[in-house]
Protein backbone atom coordinates (compact mmCIF):
# COMPACT_ATOMS: atom_id res chain seq x y z
CA UNK A 1 0.00 0.00 0.00
CA UNK A 2 1.04 3.51 -1.14
CA UNK A 3 2.77 5.31 2.16
CA UNK A 4 0.26 8.76 2.36
CA UNK A 5 3.08 10.45 3.42
CA UNK A 6 5.26 10.54 0.63
CA UNK A 7 3.25 9.12 -2.15
CA UNK A 8 1.13 10.94 -4.18
CA UNK A 9 -2.39 9.09 -4.70
CA UNK A 10 -2.63 6.25 -7.37
CA UNK A 11 -5.20 7.13 -10.27
CA UNK A 12 -8.05 5.59 -9.67
CA UNK A 13 -12.00 5.12 -11.73
CA UNK A 14 -14.18 7.54 -10.63
CA UNK A 15 -13.98 11.45 -9.40
CA UNK A 16 -10.06 12.68 -9.02
CA UNK A 17 -8.88 14.12 -5.37
CA UNK A 18 -10.52 17.67 -5.62
CA UNK A 19 -10.13 21.03 -2.54
CA UNK A 20 -13.87 22.17 -2.07
CA UNK A 21 -14.55 25.17 -0.35
CA UNK A 22 -17.61 24.78 1.66
CA UNK A 23 -19.52 27.19 4.31
CA UNK A 24 -21.61 26.37 7.12
CA UNK A 25 -24.20 28.33 9.16
CA UNK A 26 -23.65 28.60 12.88
CA UNK A 27 -26.16 30.41 14.64
CA UNK A 28 -27.00 32.83 12.17
CA UNK A 29 -23.23 33.03 11.29
CA UNK A 30 -21.74 32.37 7.86
CA UNK A 31 -18.74 29.78 8.47
CA UNK A 32 -15.65 29.41 5.90
CA UNK A 33 -13.85 25.39 5.34
CA UNK A 34 -11.93 23.94 2.94
CA UNK A 35 -13.02 20.15 2.52
CA UNK A 36 -9.71 17.78 0.85
CA UNK A 37 -11.73 15.14 -1.16
CA UNK A 38 -9.32 12.55 -1.64
CA UNK A 39 -9.98 10.09 -5.51
CA UNK A 40 -12.57 7.60 -6.62
CA UNK A 41 -16.34 7.27 -5.76
CA UNK A 42 -16.71 7.40 -2.36
CA UNK A 43 -18.27 7.06 -0.02
CA UNK A 44 -15.11 8.52 1.94
CA UNK A 45 -14.53 8.63 5.90
CA UNK A 46 -14.40 11.78 6.93
CA UNK A 47 -12.36 13.79 9.53
CA UNK A 48 -12.98 17.02 11.18
CA UNK A 49 -9.87 18.63 12.19
CA UNK A 50 -10.65 21.19 14.98
CA UNK A 51 -7.64 23.96 15.50
CA UNK A 52 -7.03 25.70 18.55
CA UNK A 53 -6.63 29.09 20.25
CA UNK A 54 -5.98 31.79 17.93
CA UNK A 55 -5.33 28.90 15.12
CA UNK A 56 -1.84 29.48 14.57
CA UNK A 57 -1.54 26.06 13.62
CA UNK A 58 -4.33 25.15 11.47
CA UNK A 59 -2.91 21.35 10.31
CA UNK A 60 -3.39 21.66 7.28
CA UNK A 61 -0.39 19.29 6.39
CA UNK A 62 -2.34 16.54 8.25
CA UNK A 63 -5.65 17.40 6.31
CA UNK A 64 -3.51 16.91 3.59
CA UNK A 65 -1.89 13.12 4.38
CA UNK A 66 -5.34 12.65 5.74
CA UNK A 67 -6.82 13.01 2.32
CA UNK A 68 -3.58 10.34 0.51
CA UNK A 69 -4.80 7.93 3.20
CA UNK A 70 -8.79 8.34 1.95
CA UNK A 71 -9.72 10.32 3.95
CA UNK A 72 -11.89 13.50 3.51
CA UNK A 73 -10.58 16.09 5.55
CA UNK A 74 -12.04 18.88 6.82
CA UNK A 75 -10.28 22.22 8.18
CA UNK A 76 -12.75 25.26 8.74
CA UNK A 77 -12.51 28.73 11.23
CA UNK A 78 -14.92 29.34 14.31
CA UNK A 79 -16.64 32.21 14.02
CA UNK A 80 -14.67 35.25 15.17
CA UNK A 81 -11.60 34.03 13.85
CA UNK A 82 -9.36 34.24 10.83
CA UNK A 83 -11.99 36.77 8.92
CA UNK A 84 -14.87 34.87 9.79
CA UNK A 85 -18.18 36.70 10.91
CA UNK A 86 -19.36 36.86 14.76
CA UNK A 87 -17.41 37.10 17.81
CA UNK A 88 -14.87 34.83 19.88
CA UNK A 89 -15.63 33.04 22.68
CA UNK A 90 -15.16 29.26 23.93
CA UNK A 91 -19.02 28.73 24.16
CA UNK A 92 -18.81 29.56 20.54
CA UNK A 93 -16.34 27.28 19.29
CA UNK A 94 -18.02 24.50 20.73
CA UNK A 95 -20.75 25.57 18.95
CA UNK A 96 -19.82 25.70 16.20
CA UNK A 97 -17.77 22.36 16.30
CA UNK A 98 -21.05 20.68 17.15
CA UNK A 99 -22.53 22.54 14.34
CA UNK A 100 -19.78 21.59 11.51
CA UNK A 101 -20.06 18.00 12.43
CA UNK A 102 -24.02 17.54 12.60
CA UNK A 103 -23.85 18.94 9.32
CA UNK A 104 -21.51 17.16 7.33
CA UNK A 105 -23.22 13.78 8.36
CA UNK A 106 -26.53 15.61 6.64
CA UNK A 107 -27.95 14.17 3.23
CA UNK A 108 -27.17 17.23 1.37
CA UNK A 109 -23.19 17.45 2.69
CA UNK A 110 -22.91 13.50 2.68
CA UNK A 111 -24.66 13.37 -1.40
CA UNK A 112 -22.84 16.14 -2.66
CA UNK A 113 -19.34 14.76 -1.21
CA UNK A 114 -19.37 11.53 -1.06
CA UNK A 115 -19.19 11.19 2.22
CA UNK A 116 -19.74 8.02 4.74
CA UNK A 117 -21.92 9.80 7.70
CA UNK A 118 -21.27 6.58 9.71
CA UNK A 119 -17.61 6.76 9.67
CA UNK A 120 -16.71 10.50 11.10
CA UNK A 121 -14.01 11.11 13.17
CA UNK A 122 -13.05 14.56 15.41
CA UNK A 123 -9.62 15.60 15.65
CA UNK A 124 -8.52 18.54 17.38
CA UNK A 125 -5.18 20.37 18.51
CA UNK A 126 -4.77 22.22 21.43
CA UNK A 127 -8.50 23.96 22.37
CA UNK A 128 -9.39 22.38 19.21
CA UNK A 129 -8.27 18.67 21.28
CA UNK A 130 -10.95 20.09 24.47
CA UNK A 131 -13.82 20.98 21.45
CA UNK A 132 -12.84 17.57 19.41
CA UNK A 133 -13.97 15.30 22.95
CA UNK A 134 -16.36 17.89 23.89
CA UNK A 135 -18.21 17.28 20.52
CA UNK A 136 -17.39 13.53 20.51
CA UNK A 137 -18.94 13.09 23.95
CA UNK A 138 -21.88 14.78 22.89
CA UNK A 139 -22.87 13.35 19.73
CA UNK A 140 -22.67 9.68 20.15
CA UNK A 141 -22.51 9.59 16.19
CA UNK A 142 -18.95 10.67 16.23
CA UNK A 143 -16.86 7.37 15.32
CA UNK A 144 -13.59 7.83 16.86
CA UNK A 145 -11.92 11.11 18.77
CA UNK A 146 -8.56 12.20 19.08
CA UNK A 147 -7.36 15.15 21.29
CA UNK A 148 -3.51 16.52 20.38
CA UNK A 149 -1.92 18.15 22.96
CA UNK A 150 -5.93 19.04 24.07
CA UNK A 151 -6.21 21.63 26.76
CA UNK A 152 -8.43 20.89 29.89
CA UNK A 153 -10.14 24.25 30.40
CA UNK A 154 -12.10 22.70 33.68
CA UNK A 155 -8.30 21.86 34.86
CA UNK A 156 -7.35 25.66 33.99
CA UNK A 157 -10.29 27.56 35.49
CA UNK A 158 -9.72 25.48 38.77
CA UNK A 159 -5.97 26.59 38.95
CA UNK A 160 -7.46 30.20 38.27
CA UNK A 161 -9.66 30.66 40.85
CA UNK A 162 -6.54 28.85 43.44
CA UNK A 163 -3.81 31.02 42.36
CA UNK A 164 -4.04 34.44 41.45
CA UNK A 165 -0.59 34.38 39.34
CA UNK A 166 -1.95 31.62 37.73
CA UNK A 167 -4.97 33.69 36.39
CA UNK A 168 -2.21 36.73 35.90
CA UNK A 169 -0.38 34.05 33.47
CA UNK A 170 -3.20 33.43 31.53
CA UNK A 171 -4.34 36.70 31.05
CA UNK A 172 -1.13 37.78 29.58
CA UNK A 173 -0.28 35.00 27.43
CA UNK A 174 -4.09 35.61 25.77
CA UNK A 175 -3.74 38.92 25.16
CA UNK A 176 -1.00 38.24 22.99
CA UNK A 177 -2.84 35.90 20.72
CA UNK A 178 -5.65 38.43 19.97
CA UNK A 179 -5.13 39.60 16.72
CA UNK A 180 -6.43 36.85 14.11
CA UNK A 181 -9.69 36.82 16.23
CA UNK A 182 -13.02 39.55 17.01
CA UNK A 183 -15.02 40.17 19.67
CA UNK A 184 -13.29 39.40 22.38
CA UNK A 185 -10.66 39.88 25.15
CA UNK A 186 -8.17 38.48 27.22
CA UNK A 187 -10.24 39.08 30.81
CA UNK A 188 -13.62 37.91 29.32
CA UNK A 189 -11.97 34.33 27.89
CA UNK A 190 -10.66 34.15 31.83
CA UNK A 191 -13.53 34.65 33.36
CA UNK A 192 -15.96 32.80 30.71
CA UNK A 193 -13.49 29.50 31.41
CA UNK A 194 -14.28 30.26 35.22
CA UNK A 195 -17.82 30.56 34.78
CA UNK A 196 -17.96 27.09 33.24
CA UNK A 197 -15.67 25.04 35.97
CA UNK A 198 -16.06 21.71 35.95
CA UNK A 199 -18.68 21.57 33.44
CA UNK A 200 -15.52 21.71 31.02
CA UNK A 201 -13.28 19.19 32.82
CA UNK A 202 -12.45 16.47 30.68
CA UNK A 203 -12.48 13.40 32.82
CA UNK A 204 -15.85 13.86 33.49
CA UNK A 205 -16.84 12.68 29.56
CA UNK A 206 -15.11 9.61 30.52
CA UNK A 207 -18.74 7.75 30.83
CA UNK A 208 -19.76 9.14 27.51
CA UNK A 209 -16.54 8.19 25.47
CA UNK A 210 -16.42 4.80 26.75
CA UNK A 211 -17.84 3.04 23.99
CA UNK A 212 -15.83 4.83 21.38
CA UNK A 213 -12.00 5.11 19.96
CA UNK A 214 -9.97 7.89 22.20
CA UNK A 215 -6.70 8.89 20.56
CA UNK A 216 -4.85 11.45 23.28
CA UNK A 217 -1.30 12.69 22.24
CA UNK A 218 0.63 15.13 24.76
CA UNK A 219 4.07 16.51 24.23
CA UNK A 220 7.02 16.91 27.32
CA UNK A 221 8.43 19.92 26.17
CA UNK A 222 4.44 21.70 25.76
CA UNK A 223 4.51 24.25 27.69
CA UNK A 224 1.29 25.83 26.97
CA UNK A 225 -1.04 22.79 27.83
CA UNK A 226 1.92 20.75 30.12
CA UNK A 227 1.53 16.94 29.79
CA UNK A 228 1.66 16.51 33.58
CA UNK A 229 -1.21 18.84 34.05
CA UNK A 230 -3.02 18.52 30.47
CA UNK A 231 -2.58 14.97 29.07
CA UNK A 232 -1.09 12.71 32.08
CA UNK A 233 -4.08 13.36 34.81
CA UNK A 234 -6.63 12.81 31.70
CA UNK A 235 -5.08 9.50 30.56
CA UNK A 236 -5.08 7.90 34.53
CA UNK A 237 -9.05 9.13 34.52
CA UNK A 238 -9.99 7.42 30.92
CA UNK A 239 -7.82 4.35 31.68
CA UNK A 240 -9.89 4.27 35.09
CA UNK A 241 -13.22 4.61 34.25
CA UNK A 242 -12.55 2.48 31.81
CA UNK A 243 -12.54 4.15 28.52
CA UNK A 244 -11.13 0.69 26.38
CA UNK A 245 -11.03 2.05 23.47
CA UNK A 246 -8.23 4.38 24.79
CA UNK A 247 -5.15 5.05 22.76
CA UNK A 248 -2.26 7.46 24.03
CA UNK A 249 1.20 8.95 23.67
CA UNK A 250 3.35 11.65 24.44
CA UNK A 251 6.09 12.72 22.08
CA UNK A 252 9.33 14.45 22.70
CA UNK A 253 8.31 17.59 21.38
CA UNK A 254 6.09 21.41 21.41
CA UNK A 255 3.04 22.58 21.69
CA UNK A 256 2.87 23.15 17.82
CA UNK A 257 4.29 19.47 16.95
CA UNK A 258 7.03 21.34 15.52
CA UNK A 259 9.31 18.61 14.62
CA UNK A 260 7.34 15.88 15.17
CA UNK A 261 4.63 16.81 12.19
CA UNK A 262 5.25 12.82 10.26
CA UNK A 263 5.07 11.34 13.37
CA UNK A 264 1.72 12.87 14.30
CA UNK A 265 0.27 12.14 11.29
CA UNK A 266 1.20 8.19 11.02
CA UNK A 267 -0.19 7.98 14.48
CA UNK A 268 -3.49 9.54 13.55
CA UNK A 269 -3.44 7.70 10.03
CA UNK A 270 -2.91 4.31 11.97
CA UNK A 271 -5.19 4.88 14.37
CA UNK A 272 -8.11 6.02 12.36
CA UNK A 273 -7.26 2.82 9.27
CA UNK A 274 -7.44 0.58 13.00
CA UNK A 275 -11.18 1.64 14.04
CA UNK A 276 -12.43 3.33 10.59
CA UNK A 277 -11.01 1.90 7.44
CA UNK A 278 -12.56 -1.59 8.64
CA UNK A 279 -15.48 -0.74 9.30
CA UNK A 280 -19.07 -2.37 6.80
CA UNK A 281 -19.82 0.62 4.56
Amino acid sequence: MPDPLVTDPVPTQGPAARTVPVTFDSAGTTLLGVLHLPPGPGRHPVVVLLHGFPGTERNFDLAQALRRAGYAALVFHYRGSWGMDGSWSWAHMLEDSARVVARLREPQATTAHALDPRRLAVIGHSAGGFAALMTAAADPGVAAVGSVLGFDFGTAAAACRSDPAVRATYLDDWAGELLPLRGTSAPALVAEMEAAGDAWRLARLAPRLATRPVLLIGADRDTVTPAGIHHGPLVDAYLAHPVPGLEHHVFPTDHALSDHRVALARTVIAFLDRHLKDVAR
